[in-house]
């Protein structure tokens, strides 16, 4: 995986609010989705592979 932490092109501007750019905010969420899928399928191999100890690494 290579995703960068610092986007590439500079982070519009806050507005008056003071919050995050909104462009920001859907980025991360979109990152914490995909973070949750991948970990929920890790946790679904971890399970299936559980019962097949033959299979573990050595």
């Amino acid at each position: 995986m290579s995703q960068e932490a610092a986007p590439e092109q500079p982070l519009p501007s806050q507005g008056p609010s003071g919050g995050a750019p909104k462009g920001l905010l859907q980025q991360m969420e979109e990152l914490m989705a995909a973070l949750t899928a991948d970990l929920s399928q890790l946790d679904a191999d971890l399970q299936s592979s559980a019962g097949r100890p033959e299979d573990t690494p050595a």
